[in-house]
């Protein structure tokens, strides 16, 4: 009998996004942009457009443990990437099912907090979150707000060092970090990683003008991540080939009634327009 060939699966535990376009879905799609099965398990159900979110619905915490266990017990996940935990009861469920899944590499998204500052997790879920889930990490890919959140500091704390702010949050937490830094005046998006090593990058791309949407990207970033290193890709090179893919992504813009939605499913990334730097090494 002939074997078939080994085809990689990653695991998205986050939330629903009923428009499609962050979270699950999100994820579901950069998983297949990058030619990786994607299993799921949803930690909460959204009623949301690009627009705003109406109302959400948590898991119920048995729900959300069975669909963790009947996708251990039938699939080999080589990469599991976290979104929006919901609370601290979810997030204690999601960290006793873990190890069912043995050591392979976790991408960690905190949704903790929005860009705009806005808290989408309770003080109690943070602190489970950075005792139960951060520690082990293969990356973990905070916002400049979520950032401050790791290091103690509050949501809104101005940031005018962060590579220095990158490097606190490894030496405190002790797993890799992707810090991403957004806009900066030389219109380059600007992302700091501090890997296992203690080394030091500079990661950039292009800025994509007036992208019709910007919805997700968080989301597809993380997930992009983990579905290469679900393939062995480096961590380095995993990360440089997700921000390339993402700002195609942004590129890729179109309208859908009153929203805008990503409108190639896998746009070719530009990945010459990356450049990776190193700033320091241990």
């Amino acid at each position: 009998m002939r074997t078939p060939p080994y085809f990689p699966v990653a695991l998205t535990i986050a939330g629903s996004d009923s428009g499609g376009g962050a979270g699950i879905q999100a994820d579901l799609r950069a998983f297949r942009a990058f030619h990786v099965h994607g299993c799921s398990a949803i930690t909460a159900l959204t009623a949301q457009n690009p627009h705003g979110v109406r109302r959400i619905q948590a898991t119920d915490p048995a729900v959300l443990r069975d669909q963790l266990l009947c996708v251990a017990e039938d699939f080999a996940v080589s990469a599991i990437k976290t979104g929006m935990l919901m609370d601290a009861e979810r997030i204690q469920v999601v960290a006793d099912c873990l190890p069912a899944f043995g050591a392979v590499p976790r991408v960690i998204d905190p949704v903790m907090v929005a860009t705009s500052g806005a808290t989408l997790l309770a003080a109690d879920a943070v602190e489970s979150l950075i005792t139960r889930i951060l520690p082990g990490a293969a990356l973990v890919t905070p916002n400049l707000p979520e950032s401050n959140v790791l290091l103690g500091l509050p949501a809104t704390h101005p940031i005018t060092e962060p590579m220095t702010h990158c490097r606190a949050i490894f030496e405190r937490h002790h797993v890799p970090i992707l810090l991403k830094g957004g806009h900066n005046p030389d219109q380059t998006a600007t992302d700091f990683l501090m890997d296992a090593d203690g080394s030091l990058w500079e990661i950039r791309s292009p800025i994509v003008a007036q992208p019709l949407t910007t919805h997700g990207t968080g989301c597809s970033l993380s997930a992009a991540v983990a579905a290469n290193l679900a393939r062995g890709i480096p961590l380095l090179e995993a990360i440089c080939q997700a921000k390339a893919w993402v700002y195609a992504l942004l590129t890729a813009g179109v309208q859908a009634g009153n929203a805008a939605v990503y409108g190639i499913e896998s746009p070719e990334p530009p990945h010459h327009l990356v450049t990776c730097r190193a700033l320091s090494s241990r």
